[in-house]
């Protein structure tokens, strides 16, 4: 107990490190399209831990999407062992964070603390998790130097845009295949465990037709009048069968229980015009259009399934139009996962969520999917969650922001975490 206390106390009064560093993460603009400032951020990381006794491995992911010389992929890797054989706790944590986008008052890369409170891009998603992360794990080795095991603390690419040039070729690359417990701290609130994600499933279509003059349009066929077919289609039975679909997994916001389908990109006839063109457009029949939908489905559905469900759409509206066709190719798709109530990494985090916070836990399962996709499909390892400061709510929104209390309960979670599977002496 005492060595709790002390541990507890230790974090404490790392409160202004704790400030400081997240404010510095923040303000490594780290966007990502394009992917901006990674090797930056991950020689900040190096210098940091290295400093504190971990070793350090750069690892760029090359040759995948988005990765060039001009934006190279890159991701850090940082690992200390114990005094004795135990077990491997790995925190990981992705760098890139989103577009700025319009209706900020805070400067979105200064990391300002006003009233509790780190405003920036990726504040809450999720450079204050990482934060929280480094601060626990280094007061964990202070507390507690001759642990059994080892510690890993990864910052990756490219979570923003699928997670290919990062923990896709972490686990591709074998780099899980030593850890047993995984905590990812997305910002999903201090007292819940997120178990995992439902899947994704996104595709374009596309419609033909016939060009021809506008004047004639009965001389063509309009292929976004085919598009505009298959949209009114989906209104009237797709729309309403995926709503009637209900899951156990515990998604939040209650929303998301039930199977979505966004369309994400509408396309159709001429291209835009460049900023700088004052003509009119020409007068055509379009002969393509392209859709873009993003479907979210459930643990209780297969991509099968999901998949037939948009052809049976696309085949209705081709019977009942005579010149109706179409494309439908499959962008990429990721399945639900879902870590075990029972697994070792949740009943750690449970416990220590109670002990920290003096209430039980909430489990839940995110709407939308983040890396733990690829520890659980490449690198073969359900006993993997995320658990870190911060509301989902904010996330990509404009003033985001984190609370310190939040990173510091995160952290003394985190730190307890490792004293109960580490086995400290």
């Amino acid at each position: 107990m005492a060595k709790t206390s002390d541990l507890m106390s230790r974090i404490e009064e790392k409160r202004d490190d704790l400030i400081a560093l997240t404010q510095e993460l923040i303000r490594i603009p780290t966007l990502n399209p394009p992917g901006e400032n990674y090797r930056e951020i991950c020689e900040y990381l190096r210098a940091r831990l290295e400093a504190r006794g971990f070793t350090c491995q750069m690892i760029r992911a090359e040759g995948t999407p988005g990765d060039s010389d001009r934006y190279p992929r890159w991701n850090i890797v940082a690992r200390t062992d114990g005094a004795r054989p135990g077990d491997c706790v790995h925190f990981n944590s992705h760098t890139d964070v989103v577009e700025v986008g319009a209706g900020w008052t805070e400067d979105p890369f200064g990391g300002a603390l006003k009233d509790g409170k780190i405003y920036g891009r990726g504040a809450c998603d999720m450079k204050g998790g990482l934060a929280a992360s480094i601060i626990a794990a280094e007061a964990f080795l202070e507390c507690h130097p001759d642990f059994a095991g080892s510690i890993e603390i990864s910052g990756t690419a490219d979570e923003e845009t699928g997670g290919y040039g990062g923990v896709a070729y972490l686990a591709e690359h074998g780099h899980y295949a030593n850890v047993q417990h995984v905590i990812i701290p997305e910002p999903l609130q201090k007292d819940r465990i997120c178990l995992g994600h439902r899947g994704v499933w996104w595709a374009e279509i596309e419609t033909r037709g016939e060009i021809a003059h506008g004047s004639m349009p009965f001389l063509g066929d309009c292929a976004v009048r085919h598009m505009g077919a298959v949209i009114a289609e989906m209104e009237a039975s797709l729309f309403p069968a995926l709503s009637r679909k209900k899951t156990a997994m515990p998604v939040v916001p209650v929303g998301a229980r039930s199977s979505t389908l966004n369309i994400n990109s509408l396309h159709g006839g001429q291209a835009e015009p460049q900023p700088d063109f004052t003509g009119l457009p020409s007068a055509c029949v379009p002969d393509h259009a392209k859709m873009i939908i993003d479907r979210r489905y459930l643990m209780e559905e297969t991509k099968a399934e999901v998949e037939g469900e948009v052809r049976a759409v696309l085949d209705k509206v081709a019977a009942e139009r005579e010149t109706f066709r179409y494309d439908l190719n499959e962008i990429w798709s990721i399945e639900p996962t879902m870590a075990p109530k029972d697994a070792p990494v949740v009943t750690s985090v449970a416990q220590a969520i109670g002990d920290v916070l003096g209430r039980e836990a909430e489990y839940v399962v995110s709407p939308g999917t983040y890396d733990q996709k690829h520890i659980d499909r490449i690198g073969k390892l359900d006993n993997c969650i995320a658990y870190g400061p911060g509301l989902l709510e904010l996330a990509h929104k404009p003033d985001e922001y984190v609370g310190v209390d939040d990173m510091l309960d995160s952290a003394k979670v985190m730190a307890l975490v490792l004293v109960d599977l580490l086995d400290p002496a």
